[in-house]
């Protein structure tokens, strides 16, 4: 029997409160009976318009079907057609403005829980499933994969699927990109992460981790000596930005890359641990993204008052909403419609506070996003003793520098065209490398169409 609610099951999470002080994932998933009745909500619309919002093309009717009739197993088959990680994607992606806001049971009420209900499907196959999926035949042809985030993931899966000697390359000393250094283990536990990892190697990717391509290997001699049939760069964009106010050279000032990869690689949340982080008793995050989220919740779970200096008002911040809602509720103090104009420093260089100015919405733009300026005279003075500057990434210039033929923007981004093919044959890109920071399923989705276009290229030959 349908289930006409106009609300979606709500997703339990942890106390506000006990979440706050501890690391553990804070939603913690629905039941079989509640999936099962979420799943009867879904209208099966004939012309599937929840898909068209999918950047992967999950059958999402399909696989909520299955859920509907308990049938699993069926459904983790359907959504395995598409994506080779749903147990991430159904965390962090943001589904509210792609698949679930062009839901029709949104019009008059809550869109189905596609996302919910994707993460409990992949999470009952990965608890029970006994088996690793098999390799596939070798067709014979080797393809290099630069990067282990999200697209470098979804590139390398297509390609082993149809049977390519894959290998990957990633910087770090562990795989995952971004998803292991970026996003905090309370949104996504790095067991997720690496049992998704465990399941590609099972279908024959090769994963060899401290490689700096640029530095370790170029992209050139993975074309030349290493026999390479192809390469995909799927590298991210690591590379921090900040505003170039005073200050900013002072001690207890982060970048939220370096803030996050030390506490979500390298564990500084830890007592003890090797690379600890500074635990500032009063921080500031500047910044409104899902990054801003990320860095000012762990500097709340490491005891500290936070607050989130954001140049625009909260109906404009980029952040998913979920997120600045559990932010809001940990205790984090938002301060819209506020820049940052100066870092003040004390005389041992510490951050001791940063001045801020007030801003005013002007006429929008041609876009029609409004636009902002300072008030003159309205300078007042926040209190911190670090300060995390989450204001956006571009690619690293590593690799464009170290190789010949590779066309970029002036913002360093690799140029492709709609299939990920670059100006230098042989060499794909995606994901964040190409656009600037952007979201886990949109590089998802430039990583699967790469390898579409890397295999159409390589049979060519």
């Amino acid at each position: 029997m349908a289930n006409m609610s106009l609300k979606k099951n709500e997703m339990p999470v942890q106390d506000p409160k006990v979440r706050s002080a501890n690391f553990d994932e804070v939603a913690l998933g629905y039941t079989e009976e509640t999936a099962v009745d979420e799943a009867k909500r879904c209208l099966n619309c004939k012309n599937k318009p929840c898909t068209t919002g999918c950047p992967v093309k999950i059958d999402i009717p399909g696989f909520i079907a299955k859920v509907a009739e308990s049938d699993f197993d069926g459904a983790y088959e359907v959504i395995a057609r598409q994506s080779s990680l749903p147990a991430i994607c159904g965390r962090v992606c943001p589904q509210e403005t792609q698949c679930e806001c062009k839901c029709v049971r949104g019009i008059k009420g809550d869109p189905v829980g596609i996302g919910r209900l994707e993460r409990f499907v992949a999470d009952r196959h990965n608890a029970l499933s006994k088996s690793a999926p098999s390799k596939p035949a070798s067709n014979g042809h080797r393809v290099a994969v630069v990067g282990s985030g999200p697209s470098g993931l979804a590139c390398a899966g297509d390609l082993a699927k149809k049977g390519y000697e894959v290998t990957v390359f990633e910087a770090l000393h562990v795989a995952g990109g971004v998803l292991v250094y970026g996003i905090p283990e309370f949104r996504l536990p790095k067991t997720i992460v690496k049992g998704e990892i465990e399941g590609l190697k099972a279908l024959g990717v090769e994963i060899r981790t401290d490689s700096v391509i640029g530095k370790t290997f170029t992209v050139d001699e993975l074309l030349g000596e290493m026999g390479f049939e192809a390469v995909f760069i799927g590298s991210g964009a690591g590379l921090p930005r900040f505003m170039n106010i005073p200050g900013e050279n002072l001690k207890a000032v982060y970048s939220a890359n370096e803030f996050l990869t030390r506490i979500n690689l390298m564990k500084a949340y830890k007592e003890g641990s090797h690379t600890p982080v500074y635990r500032g008793k009063k921080v500031a995050v500047v910044g409104g993204g899902n990054v801003a989220m990320d860095a000012a919740r762990c500097a709340r779970r490491l005891g500290a008052e936070v607050t989130i200096v954001y140049r625009r008002s909260e109906k404009e911040l980029p952040a998913r909403r979920e997120e600045v809602e559990h932010a809001m509720e940990e205790g984090i103090v938002f301060n819209m419609l506020t820049n940052p104009v100066e870092i003040l420093g004390d005389d041992k260089k510490f951050v001791k506070g940063i001045v801020c100015r007030k801003m005013r919405f002007t006429e929008p733009d041609a876009k029609g996003r409004m636009g902002v300026a300072e008030i003159e005279g309205s300078d007042f003075e926040i209190e911190a003793d670090c300060v995390i500057m989450a204001i956006g990434t571009s690619p690293n210039p590593l690799i464009k520098s170290t190789t010949e033929g590779l066309e970029t923007t002036r913002h360093g981004g690799i140029v492709t065209d709609e299939k990920g093919r670059t100006s230098r044959e042989g060499v794909f890109a995606g994901g964040d490398a190409v656009t600037g920071a952007a979201t886990v399923i949109l590089a998802m989705g430039a990583g699967k169409t790469a390898a579409a276009a890397i295999d159409e290229y390589v049979s060519g030959k």
